[in-house]
């Protein structure tokens, strides 16, 4: 059974172990093993999409400018802020792997946390609290939860989940890439040795991830064990 630690997300980034890392590692310690990402398929996907969004862990909180669209965000009311231009924007800004951003959000993670037995902090009145552990890398597992993504998972729908997280396909390339050096590592291969797992799989060996790869990546995850989540 394999064991996953903060030095899997180093691999599958290609950097040394940071803050961000452990954080990620601490939220899967916690909920990884009851919200399913045990399961080798699903968790290359997971580590994948949250890879891209925080630039490869590097990131765990939204850079403010404010740029022209930051600034909009104080007034917008379909995320849960006030009408009124009175500091929300900054106040509920992006933080954790997948930028939980607006006050309802802050709210729904709060409330799904204490729903599932969690003691969360009140990150409506402390919104810095999502940047505590474990709540940093719980934090995407409510949004890949409450989104149904394992299901997308299940059949190996990129695309579909990154629709869901991003509502587009911005980054796409970057997503599939990072899904494939996550698949890797899971796999016990280093991130780039798309050539060596090709060979071993007996497809062509062009080192290049194309659909045929990523399909067989997918089965080949498929018939792991459930990892353990270790430090």
């Amino acid at each position: 059974m394999m064991q996953v630690t903060a030095h899997t997300l180093a691999a599958i980034a290609g950097a040394p172990v940071n803050s961000n890392m452990r954080s990620v590692i601490a939220g899967l310690r916690a909920l990884g093993t009851a919200s399913g990402l045990d399961v080798p398929h699903r968790l290359a996907h997971y580590l994948g999409q949250i890879a891209h969004e925080s630039g490869g862990w590097r990131w765990d909180r939204e850079i403010w400018g404010a740029t022209p669209a930051q600034a909009r965000y104080d007034t917008r009311a379909d995320l849960g802020n006030t009408p009124a231009r009175d500091g929300d924007g900054y106040l509920y800004r992006g933080r954790g792997p997948i930028q939980i951003t607006g006050k309802a959000n802050y709210r729904q993670y709060r409330d799904w946390c204490r729903g599932i037995g969690q003691p969360a902090p009140d990150f409506v009145a402390q919104p810095d609290m999502v940047l505590l552990d474990p709540w940093e890398g719980i934090a995407p597992i409510w949004y890949w939860e409450t989104r149904g993504l394992n299901r997308l998972a299940d059949a190996n729908n990129l695309d579909g989940i990154t629709r869901a997280i991003n509502g587009g396909d911005n980054g796409q390339v970057d997503r599939r890439d990072r899904y494939v050096r996550a698949a890797l590592v899971l796999l016990g291969y280093g991130p780039t040795q798309i050539r060596e797992f090709q060979r071993a799989w007996s497809i062509g060996a062009d080192g290049i991830a194309g659909p045929t790869t990523r399909a067989t990546l997918h089965a080949a995850l498929t018939d792991q064990p459930p990892v353990k989540f270790g430090d």
